[in-house]
């Protein structure tokens, strides 16, 4: 299995600093910021790229699981929300918040909801992000 890689380099202090991120592959090559982190300044952030890797991650091991019980996917959109809060030691990421909704013919909302919940212990953006809360919800569209 091929060993993912990204760069980052950051100048000056962090309020008035910048950095920049590169994807080893060149998907993403852009600026970060105080701003983009804290704010709505340009650029993203490393939260933003971690909510990115697991919505992205989940649909694939959905998908996986759902081909092995049999079913294919018309389609699997997922979203994550990553939050990053203020809390006693400083900042953390403090819980994720996964919203995904498929359509997928020919199965019934419990075992929906069961592959859902298996895609999520599964997916391994998860698992390495399993020190905190990740909530889930999933829905059937007809």
């Amino acid at each position: 299995m091929p060993v993912r890689n990204a760069e980052a380099e950051w100048k000056g202090n962090l309020l008035e600093g910048s950095g920049h991120m590169k994807m080893g592959t060149g998907a993403y090559d852009g600026p970060y910021s105080f701003k983009s982190r804290m704010e709505n300044g340009d650029g993203t952030n490393p939260e933003e790229l971690i909510a990115a890797a697991h919505a992205g991650c989940y649909s694939m091991a959905f998908s996986a699981g759902l081909g092995k019980a049999g079913f294919t996917p018309t389609r699997v959109h997922t979203t994550a929300a990553v939050h990053f809060d203020k809390v006693d030691a400083g900042f953390a990421i403090t819980s994720i918040d996964l919203a995904m909704e498929a359509e997928v013919p020919g199965i019934d909302d419990a075992k929906f909801q069961e592959m859902a919940e298996a895609a999520k212990k599964g997916c391994p953006v998860s698992k390495a992000l399993a020190a905190i809360p990740i909530n889930l919800q999933a829905k059937l569209l007809k």
